[in-house]
C-alpha cells in the first residue's frame, strides 16, 4: 500500500477516459423535463474518509494501474437490486475498468428456481420440485445466508443449471466454484454434472461445498446425491459463488423483493457467508421497503443500520462502507397513491448513519429532484407507475448516475489530503 500506489496522473488519465463516454451517455438520457440534479451527483464524506476506505482506493490503484490484487464490492439491499438492472449497469461499468483481467462474476443465486423474477443477464434452468423462503417473509424455518433467499428439495431429481453469459461474449468464466448449501441430514450433497458420464464430487467445507473445476467454463449443472432414495432428505441451496485465480474488480450484487434491513439481521448465515465474499466495499441499499411503514421512525431504521454493520464489521474489519439513500416514493392510501414523506425522514438517517460510520454517501433521494419527483420521473417514462420502482430505462440512468459519481470520487480523491 505504500508511495508505489501513488501515480496520480496515470490514475487521472485512466478515469477521465471512463468518465468521458459515461458522462455522454447520461447526458443523452436525461430528459430535460427530469429533475436531475447533476450538480449534487457526488459521494458525499460526511465523517471523513475512513482507513478502510483509503485502504478501497488504495486496492483499486493496484488493480487498474499495476493490474495487481483483487477488490470486492458488494451491493446489498432489496427489489431494486433483485432485478439487476441498475446494479448490472454498475457492475458492467466497473468490469470494464478491468481491460485484460478476467476476475469472476461474483455471486448467485437461482430466482428462477424460487418461482421469482431472474436477472436476466444470466440464464437458469431446473428439474425437480423445490420449495423456497425469503428473509422478506416474516416467518422462515431454515436458516439464511448472505443471498437472504433459499431454495430446498428432497426431490432425488432435482438439478439446477446456471448460465452466466446470456450473451455470447463468454466474458464470465469459472474453475473453482463454491456450491452455499447443507443438507438437513448429512444425507444428501451436490454433484456437478460435467457430462452424461462425469459427475464432480466436492470437497466439503464448514460453509458449504467446494469443486475445483478441470477448465474454464461459463455453465454448470449441480445434480444431488442422495444417501437414500427411498427416504430422502433435504438440500437447503443458497447460493453460487463461481472463482477464478484472475485479478481485477469483482462485483457482487444481493437483492431480495421486499427486503428491509430487519430483513438481513434476521439471517443466522449473513455474516458468515459475508465473510466469504471478502469485502472490501459494502454498499448498503436497504430501506425503501423499511420507510413504507406509516409509523416509520429515524431511530429505529438507524438502530437497525447500527447492528447490521456491527455484525458486518464483526467479520469483515476492513470493509469500508458506503450507503445509498431511498429514492423518492409513493404508497397507496385509499385506492390512491400519495407521496411518501418518509422519504425526508430516511434521507436525514442515511446522513446521520454516514456520519457515525465515516462511510460514504449517495444521496439518491436529493440527486433525483427530492420530493415528489418520482411522479416526474413516471411521466417521463423512467419510472413505473406503483412510483416506487424505475422502468429499465430509468434503472438504467440511476446506475449510470452512480458509476459517475463513484469514479469522481475516485478521480478527485487526493492522498495527500489524508495522511
Amino acid at each position: 500500500m505504500g508511495p508505489m500506489n501513488k501515480n496520480p496522473i496515470l490514475r487521472t488519465a485512466i478515469t477521465l477516459l471512463f468518465l468521458s463516454s459515461l458522462r455522454l451517455a447520461c447526458a443523452i438520457e436525461c430528459d430535460s423535463l427530469l429533475p436531475v440534479r447533476q450538480s449534487v451527483n457526488q459521494i458525499q464524506s460526511p465523517g471523513g474518509y475512513s482507513p478502510q476506505m483509503i485502504r478501497f482506493y488504495h486496492k483499486l490503484d493496484s488493480v487498474l494501474l499495476f493490474g495487481t490484487g483483487r477488490v470486492n464490492i458488494v451491493h446489498i439491499g432489496g427489489s431494486h437490486v433483485q432485478a439487476d438492472i441498475y446494479s448490472n449497469v454498475i457492475r458492467r461499468h466497473v468490469d470494464s475498468l478491468n481491460v485484460s483481467l478476467c476476475p469472476p462474476r461474483g455471486l448467485l443465486f437461482p430466482f428462477r428456481v424460487a418461482k421469482t423474477n431472474n436477472p436476466s443477464n444470466y440464464s437458469v434452468s431446473y428439474t425437480g420440485e423445490w420449495t423456497s423462503a425469503r428473509n422478506a417473509k416474516k416467518q422462515f424455518s431454515l436458516p439464511l445466508g448472505v443471498a437472504g433467499i433459499m431454495v430446498s428439495t428432497s426431490d432425488t431429481s432435482s438439478s439446477v443449471t446456471i448460465r452466466m453469459n446470456a450473451d455470447s461474449t463468454n466474458r464470465w468464466q469459472t474453475n473453482r466454484l463454491v456450491v452455499l448449501g447443507n443438507s438437513l441430514h448429512g444425507g444428501v450433497r451436490p454433484s456437478l454434472l460435467m457430462s452424461d458420464s462425469v459427475r464432480l464430487v466436492p470437497d466439503s467445507a464448514e460453509y458449504g461445498f467446494v469443486f475445483d473445476l478441470p477448465a474454464m467454463t461459463d455453465s454448470f449443472t449441480m445434480g444431488l446425491c442422495f444417501d437414500n432414495v427411498q427416504s430422502p432428505d433435504t438440500f437447503c441451496l443458497r447460493g453460487f459463488l463461481p472463482d477464478n485465480p484472475e485479478p481485477g474488480i469483482v462485483y457482487h450484487s444481493v437483492g431480495v423483493n421486499g427486503a428491509s434491513v430487519p430483513s438481513y439481521l434476521g439471517c443466522s448465515l449473513f455474516s458468515r457467508e459475508l465473510a466469504l465474499l471478502k469485502p472490501d466495499l459494502l454498499i448498503m441499499a436497504i430501506g425503501i421497503n423499511d420507510a413504507t411503514a406509516s409509523n416509520f421512525t429515524d431511530s429505529l431504521f438507524c438502530a437497525n443500520y447500527d447492528s447490521l454493520v456491527t455484525e458486518v464489521r464483526s467479520v469483515a474489519p476492513d470493509c469500508a462502507l458506503m450507503f445509498i439513500s431511498n429514492n423518492d416514493s409513493y404508497r397507496r392510501v385509499r385506492r390512491r397513491r400519495v407521496v411518501n414523506r418518509n422519504g425526508l425522514v430516511a434521507q436525514q438517517a442515511f446522513g446521520q448513519l454516514a456520519t457515525r460510520w465515516c462511510a460514504g454517501y449517495w444521496d439518491l433521494f436529493e440527486i433525483m429532484g427530492g420530493l415528489e419527483s418520482m411522479r416526474v420521473w413516471r411521466d417521463c417514462g423512467m419510472a413505473r407507475p406503483d412510483m416506487v420502482h424505475f422502468t429499465r430505462a430509468g434503472y438504467e440512468l440511476v446506475g449510470r448516475l452512480f458509476v459517475e459519481a463513484f469514479m469522481n470520487d475516485y478521480l478527485e480523491y487526493d492522498y495527500d489530503d489524508v495522511y
